[in-house]
């Protein structure tokens, strides 16, 4: 089995909990769950899904950049929405970030913290 390198950088919020920001193990890049925090500041930011959507993905791109990736080799995402009918506003904004590039996806509605409408995990391969 190939060695599993766990990812840490600055450029998202760091793991508060027993677990990486994300794991580089062979070809493949997981990225764990990415919420609505500046990491700058380690504040969330204001806004609507729409704002908070962009910020969980600028998050998820330091995670793959930091592994030597980027978001145009995103293979699967896990969309995790506080509330459903904030899914276009959702996809929108997703779109806008990840262009013509379209990653598998799922999308669900859960229970998140106060105030945060959006969580994005990620699977991605290395460059």
């Amino acid at each position: 089995m190939a060695d599993l390198k766990p990812i840490k950088t600055e450029k998202a919020p760091g793991a508060i909990g027993p677990y990486s920001q994300g794991i580089h193990i062979g070809d493949l890049i997981f990225v764990s769950g990415q919420i609505p925090i500046d990491p700058a500041t380690g504040n969330m930011i204001e806004g609507d899904v729409g704002a908070q959507t962009v910020q969980v993905l600028r998050n998820v791109s330091g995670v793959l950049k930091e592994a030597g990736s980027s978001l145009d080799r995103v293979v699967k995402t896990t969309v995790y929405l506080a509330d459903l009918s904030s899914f276009q506003e959702m996809n929108t904004a997703y779109a806008e970030y990840f262009g013509s590039h379209r990653p598998a996806r799922a999308t669900v509605q859960v229970g998140l913290p106060e105030g945060i409408a959006i969580e994005i995990d990620a699977i991605a391969v290395s460059e």
